[in-house]
């Protein structure tokens, strides 16, 4: 082994042997989620700005309001676009059945799949309407048991994100799509927005690999594609990213989306990113045999 030759040249332990596998194809979603503003006419240029880019699917998110948030919170002051409390903020930013048709008509046009993240119950019985491909719990959702419950009882691929998890919350929530038998993909996540590089711990992924024998996927909030491509490099099935038309509009996610140009490009390079790693085995690429006989004028 190359590490027991170096031990007993160098008198040093090597570091760990690290493999490089970045899977062959890349599940790429496009996070719109509430980068809308609850407007049809964006949410429509975002679907668009994914599908020129490459995405694989677009994914938003789905809230019952008025279950998901008390009349306490709903009535605390809060000012934006649609007035001055939560509740004219939340209900704002939430689309009604007449526009999630609209939704699922555009991305048929496309034939690019879409999904949404439920954050009730009432909401993923809504969902059930549009027979969407996947299926996602999102962070925030992965302790609420009869949410994940009903989710993993439909069968449907899911992805299972991590974000603010102890493993025994992620160990439970396992536990519930095993027991139903329902495909699910972990999804590595840290729940900041925008994440310092410091708080990515790209190689959970490995980790979580490891523990459950899984497929293992990366929601990313940070800036920038470079952590993004490292997570495939480690091993990431989908990538999922926000989107947003514009940085500096309104809203909580998006300082930590990316613009269409930087999807695009990161899509490109996740798509090149088998090429770049090649197979690992060493040996005369094609044209270097010629360079190697100019270069080598010892040997001519």
């Amino acid at each position: 082994m190359i590490a027991d030759g170096l031990k007993s040249k160098l008198g040093v332990e090597p570091a760990p042997e690290r493999v490089w596998a970045a899977p062959v194809a890349v599940t790429v979603i496009g996070e719109i989620g509430i980068n809308h503003n609850g407007d049809i006419d964006i949410a429509r240029r975002l679907i668009d700005a994914a599908h020129v880019a490459g995405c694989d699917a677009v994914k938003f998110q789905k809230r019952t309001i008025e279950s998901v948030y008390s009349a306490e919170v709903l009535a605390q002051p809060r000012e934006s676009p649609w007035g001055a409390t939560q509740r004219d903020q939340k209900f704002g930013l939430e689309f009604s059945e007449a526009q999630y048709d609209i939704i699922d008509a555009h991305c048929r046009a496309l034939k690019l799949p879409w999904f949404a993240s439920a954050w009730d119950l009432g909401s993923q019985a809504f969902l059930h309407k549009y027979n969407t491909k996947f299926n996602k719990i999102a962070s925030a959702l992965t302790t609420h048991i009869p949410l994940v419950e009903a989710v993993a009882a439909e069968g449907k691929p899911t992805f299972l994100s991590t974000g603010m998890c102890t493993l025994a919350d992620i160990d439970r929530a396992v536990s519930i799509f095993r027991a139903a038998k329902c495909p699910f993909t972990l999804m590595h996540t840290v729940s900041t927005y925008p994440t310092p590089s410091t708080d990515l711990n790209l190689s959970a992924i490995r980790s979580l690999q490891q523990r459950y024998g899984v497929e293992v996927g990366y929601s990313g909030h940070e800036q920038g594609i470079e952590p993004s491509l490292i997570a495939a490099m480690l091993g990431a099935v989908a990538i999922e990213r926000h989107l947003t038309l514009d940085r500096s509009m309104y809203g909580s996610d998006q300082a930590a989306s990316l613009e269409p140009a930087e999807l695009t490009r990161l899509i490109q390079a996740l798509r090149d990113l088998p090429l770049w790693l090649g197979d690992g085995q060493k040996r005369l690429m094609p044209g270097e045999a010629s360079v190697a006989a100019k270069l080598r004028y010892w040997e001519n």
